[in-house]
């Protein structure tokens, strides 16, 4: 139900930013994360690159985790969710190896997503007091700087990953391959 994936980071976003509630985020991000799934499945059963035996068992604890998930959901509601939600993601940004970049990114990502949910728990709604008078665009808070500046460097970061494998990937396309350097 809630794992580092991109269904925690879309009801990340989608709470905070959009401040939609937990019920309608999860909704909609169930719905865009079927829709690249099939997207993948389609690609990848074109190129005939579909592993079924692997899909399936996938398939099959991914339901069984979703209904777990929904279980815990309908008994706590959201106020016993976020705190599960928040732990995967600091055990994730603890102990996966990542460059500082992503790191940095990951931690904005997160914090305002926390900043808006202390927000939501202590008031029960999300405090925007930022107001760009000279331009026509919406109140915000810095927690929704934070997220925004942080997916931002997580594409910096994806970018620059794989334009260093791109050149690892020529440079050792390049080398002599009778063992002379």
């Amino acid at each position: 139900f809630y794992g580092p994936g991109t269904g925690t980071f879309l009801l990340l976003l989608l709470t905070a930013a959009a401040h939609m509630s937990l019920e309608n985020a999860n909704g909609i991000a169930k719905v865009i994360n079927l829709t690249t799934n099939l997207t993948a499945l389609v690609m990848f059963w074109v190129n005939g690159k579909v592993l079924l035996p692997l899909g399936l068992t996938a398939g099959v604890c991914s339901v069984a985790g979703n209904y777990l998930g929904t279980r815990f959901f309908d008994k706590g509601g959201a106020k016993a969710v976020k705190p599960v939600m928040l732990a995967v993601l600091a055990g994730m940004l603890l102990l996966r190896k990542m460059p500082r970049l992503e790191r940095a990114a990951w931690i904005l990502v997160v914090g305002g997503g926390v900043g808006n949910l202390i927000d939501r728990i202590r008031t029960g709604v999300v405090v925007d007091y930022l107001n760009c008078l000279f331009i026509n665009f919406p109140v915000f808070n810095f927690a929704d700087v934070c997220i925004c500046v942080g997916v931002g460097l997580l594409v910096l970061s994806l970018l620059l990953d794989m334009r260093r494998e791109q050149k690892a990937k020529q440079q050792k396309g390049s080398a002599p391959t009778d063992g002379t350097a």
